[in-house]
């Protein structure tokens, strides 16, 4: 069975974000796609500090949250949800300081697993909080898992996203695209595998010029 993991980066185990992630989590489960929520934005965890353990070690140098233990979930799933509230037009602090430790400490083929994010504001911030969260997944060989809208949800409280009928919407479509695309994947994996990838260049001017 397919397995979509879905991170809740906000500091409230039901808010918006919450609400949004409840919904696909809805249309998985319809689409027989088993679903992991990890509530992530509750947690007190530092930002990467690039010392380079993880390519020795194979995991994070620091053992304070989730980062290590959700790795091995990482690469089991299918596919990658990521929610977050917006503050200051960007994705939170929590969640950014999860992403940029879970990707750089882990160093399995993130090929083909189908990312999506999705973000929750009262007003604005959105669209930039959404290409922050986006470009983990398009570094990583990771498709991007689209809607009808960008995959984002307003309002102040969860009661209030359960009136933002359009952003809720957003949300089944996306789930749906998703469940599509993990299925459809496993079955080219089956048939042919998945396409080569070139790994070996690392460009670098150390000389300045």
């Amino acid at each position: 069975m397919a397995k979509i993991l879905l991170l809740n980066g906000s500091p409230h185990a039901g808010g918006c974000t919450a609400a949004a992630l409840e919904e696909m989590i809805r249309i998985f489960k319809e689409e027989g796609v088993e679903t992991e929520l990890i509530h992530v934005g509750n947690k007190a965890i530092r930002g990467c500090v690039a010392c380079g353990y993880c390519e020795t070690n194979g995991k994070c140098v620091f053992n304070d949250d989730l980062v290590n233990e959700v790795a091995p979930r990482f690469e089991a799933a299918d596919g990658l949800v990521v929610g977050s509230p917006v503050y200051f037009a960007s994705p939170s602090g929590t969640i950014i300081s999860f992403m940029d430790r879970l990707f750089y400490s882990t160093h399995f083929s993130k090929q083909m697993k189908v990312g999506a994010a999705v973000v929750s504001c009262r007003r604005g911030g959105n669209s930039a909080s959404f290409d922050v969260l986006n470009k983990y997944f398009t570094i990583s060989s990771m498709p991007v898992a689209s809607s009808t809208y960008w995959n984002q949800v307003h309002g102040f409280t969860a009661g209030d996203v359960k009136k933002d009928l359009e952003g809720l919407q957003t949300m089944r479509n996306l789930a749906r695209n998703m469940a599509f695309m993990v299925k459809a994947f496993a079955r080219a994996k089956g048939e042919g595998g998945y396409p080569e990838e070139e790994n070996s260049i690392f460009t670098s001017f150390p000389d300045g010029k």
